[in-house]
């Protein structure tokens, strides 16, 4: 059975640091500081309130307001689009977030959270140029990862490996950038380094992901031995993964073909597994008519 699951690579948008709710006085307007400024600040900070206090209708109309006072307030601009991302009106975020990356060209929020919303939006090119552009302002392990996602959907093997790596020596990443790395270099032909990567994956976080791709590249180096305990390992993690239930049955009975008791069981538990998944409803139909043969052969082999 070929596949396995893609990981889900999951995106979190980044809020500016937050005003404290401030009294403004008529002692405060100063010639450094506008009167239309302090309004825009002050509805800025009732827009926090208003979000914090979860209402996002009084934060967007407080934002807007904020913007109107004072059109080049870059955190409002990311602040409104971070509600819009939040309501899933991405088309909205995304016009705020650009808006906050031409105000403040210097804003690595700006653009990384461009990054983000272009990635959901499957823009993978423009959010690669936005990644870039906020790791040319100040470089981190986080960008650096979302930077790989973007590489790692767009197939880009090499640069997925090369930017998690940057990603894993300054400290971050977790076991998907890991497992993304064994998935990148098993792309390129490289099973070793692969399996490398993936061992770093289950240590950061024992995964199914990981093991059954070891399991995979086992079984294609024709090491069932270590493929069946790859699988048995993935199945501890999620017993109802039938993918791996399927591939572990393979594993054993091409290492022991003759004993049938064993493979009896291992593809009978397949089938319970898989029998209710549409998916699996070919493999099923094989599997039971191969546990029919199994039966046939141990009987013969015991009349012997």
């Amino acid at each position: 059975m070929k596949g396995t699951i893609m990981i889900k690579a999951k995106i979190q948008i980044t809020l500016p640091l937050l005003l404290l709710l401030v009294m403004f006085t008529a002692a405060l307007v100063t010639p450094s500081v506008s009167a239309d400024e302090i309004k825009a600040k002050e509805a800025f900070n009732a827009g926090v309130e208003y979000k914090n206090n979860g209402d996002e209708m009084g934060a967007v109309a407080s934002f807007k307001m904020a913007i109107k006072e004072n059109p080049n307030y870059t955190d409002a601009y990311i602040n409104l689009g971070t509600i819009y991302f939040g309501q899933k009106a991405y088309d909205n975020a995304l016009e705020q977030f650009k808006l906050a990356t031409e105000k403040d060209p210097k804003s690595v929020d700006a653009f990384s959270n461009l990054g983000k919303v272009q990635y959901v939006l499957r823009r993978y090119a423009e959010a690669e140029v936005s990644f870039k552009s906020a790791i040319a302002i100040q470089p981190t392990a986080d960008l650096y990862k979302d930077l790989g996602k973007v590489y790692y959907k767009k197939k880009n093997y090499s640069e997925v490996i090369d930017a998690f790596g940057k990603c894993h020596e300054m400290n971050g990443g977790d076991y998907t950038t890991y497992y993304m790395v064994g998935k990148s270099q098993q792309k390129l032909g490289n099973d070793t380094k692969a399996i490398e990567a993936l061992k770093q994956s289950i240590k950061a976080e024992n995964n199914y992901l990981s093991h059954s791709l070891i399991g995979q590249i086992y079984l294609s180096q024709e090491k069932y031995g270590p493929a069946a305990s790859s699988f048995k390992s993935a199945l501890k993690v999620d017993p109802k993964q039938y993918r791996a239930a399927y591939n572990y049955a393979v594993a054993v009975e091409t290492s022991n073909p003759e004993n049938y008791a064993e493979n009896i069981k291992n593809w009978e538990a397949f089938i319970k597994v898989a029998k209710n998944n549409p998916k699996a409803k070919k493999d099923v139909n094989i599997a039971q008519s191969h546990v029919d043969d199994l039966k046939d052969a141990m009987e013969k082999s015991n009349l012997q």
